[in-house]
């Protein structure tokens, strides 16, 4: 988009908010650079430019602006639409894979030469996989430096700098102010540690309007796994497996924005954390574009109208939503719960939760080899399937994280056995991403088809969904919202 010229202007002239994040405004007699949304006076046009990304017009010299914080804005939409090399790469840069594996690890991940990678990514985003990183790092030390009371050098080190001198010289270039000066400029109450974590981090997780609280939290809370997930105090809660070690996040439904309170055992997991509670909430979508399609749809459109912004609840774990699926085939969701449930406590990780009661993290895969099957409460059939999905994340290559190859992971999935066509559509949907998934087969689905007056058979209402594509995912959550399951509320709405 930030080709389009008189596009870009219009936008930035309209300081219309919906397009933060798809593009940046560098402007020339200033030298700052602003998202569209920026509440100052708009610049003249001819003193504009526009650049894809906040690494590449930091690359070109401009610093982020001190009123509109254009590094903080929601992610472009396009890399969760997308499934191409480019929007891979950046969801793994935003995972913080760069910053743990360098740019080799990067192309590792994604079957690429380096060479490959880097020249994609500077010819979309005007700016290579470095930059790219060093602009998210340069993010999440301004996170810290404003809202916790870290030394400056464990701030440096938590935000992923190699050094203190690169820290000092990249906070100074990107927003024109030390690190001991944004502190001061922020002069707000400092985070403090809690018992048992190294510390506890409260901040904002902007997103594009509107957003519907109510499927994303409810079905996060209605399907919440004992002792790893749960609802308190008008928060959903669940513990996170990090690269470091764990961390425990809370996140709550607020005006404009989503509360996050992130405990965490190793700062250094921060931008991991918080890219991983973005994805799960699915904030980086672009609900306009969205309900605008399907609002086109007669039988979908007062629905819309009714409760827009409706997001895909995700999964911070691809491994784990697949396990639950498994567990939850042809179960109703309290037994599925109870089945996860037991697992856990079997072997799962033990944390620390002063705040609340979540005592586990979720088993890996690798922890899961040492499953005895005889002992789960389900068919034999059902057994087999969790064995298999188990030995395909291990040993077979099963790649279903944030920057798994979507086709590549459908076609492992359909050959295990027991992954049928709906458990395979619920994974691409909820783990990999895929805003196109479509779950025909889903037995709430089928209810609100037969409510609705749309086909009754899984092929005809295929056929039928191709009006919705390439967002059908989301259109399955207009369909869930027909009907009245406690995944279509929050806990507190539901009487």
């Amino acid at each position: 988009m930030h080709e389009d010229f008189e596009r870009c202007v219009r936008a930035v002239q309209a300081k219309d908010s919906r397009f933060d994040g798809w593009f940046f405004t560098a402007v020339l007699t200033t030298g700052i650079y602003c998202r569209p949304g920026c509440p100052v006076h708009p610049p003249k046009p001819q003193n504009m430019t526009f650049y894809p990304s906040a690494a590449a017009a930091q690359q070109a010299g401009f610093r982020a602006c001190k009123r509109c914080r254009p590094d903080a804005s929601p992610g472009s939409p396009q890399w969760n639409e997308r499934a191409d090399l480019v929007a891979r790469a950046m969801r793994l840069i935003a995972d913080g894979v760069v910053d743990r594996d360098g740019v080799p690890g990067l192309a590792r991940r994604l079957g690429y030469s380096t060479r490959q990678v880097e020249r994609q990514l500077l010819a979309e985003l005007g700016a290579g996989p470095l930059a790219l990183a060093r602009a998210q790092r340069a993010q999440t030390a301004r996170l810290l430096i404003e809202t916790s009371a870290l030394p400056m050098g464990d701030v440096a080190f938590a935000a992923g700098f190699s050094s203190i001198r690169t820290f000092n010289d990249t906070v100074r270039e990107v927003f024109a102010l030390t690190p001991s000066e944004l502190r001061a400029r922020a002069g707000r109450q400092r985070a403090t540690a809690a018992p048992g974590v190294s510390g506890t981090l409260s901040l904002r997780l902007p997103h594009r309007t509107p957003l519907c609280p109510g499927n994303l939290f409810g079905h996060l809370a209605a399907t919440a796994v004992p002792g790893v997930e749960e609802w308190r105090d008008g928060a959903y809660r669940r513990t996170l497996r990090l690269p470091y070690g764990y961390g425990i996040a809370a996140l709550r439904p607020e005006a404009g924005h989503i509360g996050c309170r992130l405990s965490l055992t190793d700062w250094r997991d921060l931008s991991h954390a918080i890219s991983r509670c973005r994805w799960l909430l699915d904030l980086d979508a672009d609900p306009v574009a969205v309900d605008g399609l399907l609002r086109e749809d007669p039988l979908l459109a007062p629905h819309v109208d009714k409760s827009p912004g409706r997001r895909v609840p995700r999964t911070v774990d691809g491994a784990e939503f697949a396990v639950r699926v498994v567990l939850g085939q042809q179960v109703s969701t309290a037994a599925a719960r109870t089945l996860a449930g037991r697992l856990v406590t079997a072997h799962g990780d033990p944390v620390a939760d002063p705040g609340g009661g979540l005592t586990h993290l979720f088993p890996s895969p690798w922890a899961l080899t040492s499953l005895d099957p005889e002992r789960l409460a389900m068919p034999r059939s059902r057994r087999t399937t969790l064995t298999g999905l188990v030995e395909a994340l291990t040993k077979g290559g099963l790649d279903l994280d944030v920057g798994s190859d979507w086709d590549k992971a459908r076609e492992q999935l359909a050959a295990l056995p027991g992954f049928g066509p709906w458990s395979v559509e619920a994974v691409a949907m909820r783990a990999l991403g895929d805003p196109d998934a479509f779950l025909p087969t889903d037995l709430g689905v089928r209810l609100a088809a037969d409510s609705l007056g749309l086909p009754r058979t899984p092929a005809a209402l295929v056929r039928r969904s191709a009006a919705w594509r390439p967002w059908r995912a989301y259109a399955v959550q207009y369909l869930w919202a027909t009907g009245d399951h406690a995944i279509n509320f929050l806990p507190s709405d539901k009487n």
